[in-house]
């Protein structure tokens, strides 16, 4: 028995010397352990940071993206607006467009007739006041004629018929008007029939 007690004493003053062993050592790591927290709280706090930041940017970004949006929505009325005055105004600018283009027929009927003077002048005479009445009318409206005669041919505004050999005027100058030619606010509703001299 003395052997194991022996033993047992052995393994005991081991055991005891492996707890101070271990004793020291916990406490060792306890005095460092405040410090070792401490940093990965820092770097902790810097990873919540950075991970608060990218919140804070999607936060920031869906912001933006509704403040853009809702400029480019205002952008968009007021470019919708601007083009429902403008069809307005086309509309009322052109709205007698087919009344006027038809009344061209009589116009150019109403230049014949005064072409050919009657024996009656004072009957002459009223058909011109006449014809200048309905033409100021019309001018009004935005009715203008085109100029086509010496004019250099623009095929915008006139419609070439035939060449002309003529010494008279320049070659791809207009000789000749068949047909008048005429604009209601700025837009070409009927082309001059022209001669071309060539």
């Amino acid at each position: 028995m003395s052997n194991e007690s022996k033993e047992c004493r052995e393994k005991g003053t081991a055991t005891e010397d492996e707890l101070k062993k271990g004793q020291d050592s916990v406490e060792a790591d306890a005095e460092d352990r405040p410090s070792k927290e401490k940093e990965p709280e820092q770097t902790q706090g810097t990873e919540e940071n950075k991970e608060e930041e990218p919140a804070e940017k999607e936060k920031k970004e869906p912001e933006e993206d509704e403040s853009t949006r809702y400029m480019r929505l205002m952008a968009d009325f007021q470019n919708y607006k601007k083009r429902v005055e403008k069809e307005k105004s086309d509309i009322y600018s052109y709205a007698n467009e087919k009344l006027v283009t038809e009344l061209l027929n009589v116009l150019d009927n109403f230049e014949r007739a005064l072409e050919h003077e009657g024996e009656d002048k004072s009957f002459h005479e009223g058909m011109q006041m006449i014809f200048k009445q309905l033409f100021d009318v019309l001018e009004k409206s935005g009715l203008k004629e085109i100029p086509a005669l010496g004019e250099e041919f623009d095929p915008n505004f006139h419609n070439a018929v035939m060449n002309e050999d003529t010494e008279e005027y320049e070659s791809g100058t207009v000789s000749g008007v068949m047909q008048k030619g005429y604009t209601l606010n700025g837009k070409v509703i009927r082309p001059s029939m022209v001669k071309v001299a060539s």
